[in-house]
């Protein structure tokens, strides 16, 4: 068998995952085994059971990843692993396993950068793609734009001042009563509203054209529905104290998909301008969208939509792609080893590693 191939394992926040890629861009096997149906009953992802759920699925993951990709660990080049951002007691149980099979197996250890997972889930669907290129990382912890200017090099152009644009979805969805994950439902409820029903805030941060801010957008969403609770109260409509308020219609006929649709827009709207704008000031002439976010289909249409009209060529990974997996981060570790960068036994969880750090 001729090639590199990593086993790479992620276990940064609910999805315990293992998988085994070639190269850098063939995946062999991609296992996830998702917690989002036990973190629903509590509206979010609970870290202490998070944490308890890989330690339980992370050995049958790896023995189902190696097992689909038909080859052993001694098959394997290197093990990777993330290390950092996420929730430490989630990043702990992975990069122990890591360690433990990279020292018994006396295989190389590589620590990936989540982050730089997501960017490289690019180059598994889109096999041309090499740097240069732009990126827009959007996601639940994180919002950036970034200059790809070489595998593992990374110049951070912009970023967002507050929530980042996952958390603003997952919270106004969550207003809206949709509940958790808030950000696949928001998206298909938009679809439903129209999008300019409300013209709901684009916020701008002085000084930093390429820079974001969505609490604003967030308290007017909040702001909104106050205030039709408010109204509703002093009718003796409004729900028992501590109940979520948000009708199907609300009184001036605005619905709740509008609602939804016009926050979705006024979001999505943002992340593409100040993206594109980039892209010409710095002269990229390809636009990568990586992380959870990427998933959101009116982003992608849009992100499409204007970018070709600037002349720009736009890639973004398939949806299991876009969401966290190991497939991502064997893809990063693979030109992580090509360059030479592998980890000693210290290797820890950092769980506000940046981007660009080792």
């Amino acid at each position: 068998m001729k090639g590199t191939y990593i086993l790479a394992i992620e276990s940064s926040c609910d999805e315990t995952a293992a998988a085994v890629v070639k190269n850098g861009r063939e995946v062999l096997s991609n296992v996830i085994s998702s917690q989002i149906a036990l973190h629903t009953l509590y509206g979010g992802v609970v870290p202490e059971i998070a944490s308890r759920k890989h330690i339980e699925k992370i050995n049958p993951v790896v023995t189902e990843a190696l097992a689909n990709a038909q080859m052993t660990i001694e098959d394997i080049d290197a093990v990777a692993v993330t290390y950092g951002p996420g929730l430490v007691g989630c990043l702990l149980v992975g990069v122990g396993e890591a360690k433990a099979i990279a020292y018994a197996a006396k295989k190389p250890l590589i620590g990936v950068h989540h982050i730089e997972g997501h960017v490289s889930a690019n180059y598994i669907c889109h096999q041309e793609l090499e740097p240069p290129f732009l990126c827009l990382v959007v996601s639940g912890g994180h919002t950036h734009i970034v200059i790809v200017e070489d595998y593992g090099t990374y110049r951070i152009i912009g970023r967002t001042h507050d929530d980042a644009a996952g958390e603003a979805f997952d919270k106004v969805a969550r207003a809206i009563g949709l509940g958790y994950p808030g950000g696949p439902k928001l998206d298909k409820l938009a679809k439903e509203g129209n999008p300019e029903a409300i013209a709901f805030p684009r916020a701008h941060v002085e000084g930093c054209p390429y820079d974001f801010s969505f609490s604003g957008v967030k308290s007017a969403v909040l702001n909104y529905l106050n205030i039709a609770k408010m109204k509703s109260s002093a009718k003796g409509e409004a729900p028992a104290e501590g109940t979520e308020f948000c009708p199907e219609v609300f009184e001036d006929g605005i619905t709740r998909a509008d609602l939804a649709a016009s926050f979705q827009a006024a979001v999505v709207d943002v992340l593409v301008a100040r993206t594109v704008a980039a892209a010409n000031e710095y002269g990229m002439e390809r636009i990568a969208i990586a992380g959870g976010v990427a998933c959101n289909s009116a982003l992608r249409a849009k992100m499409r939509e204007v970018g070709e009209a600037a002349g720009k060529k736009v890639y973004y990974p398939d949806p299991i792609l876009c969401t966290d997996n190991a497939a991502m981060i064997g893809s990063a570790a693979y030109y992580e080893y090509m360059a030479g960068h592998t980890a000693d036994w210290t290797l820890n969880a950092v769980p506000n590693l940046k981007l660009g750090e080792r």
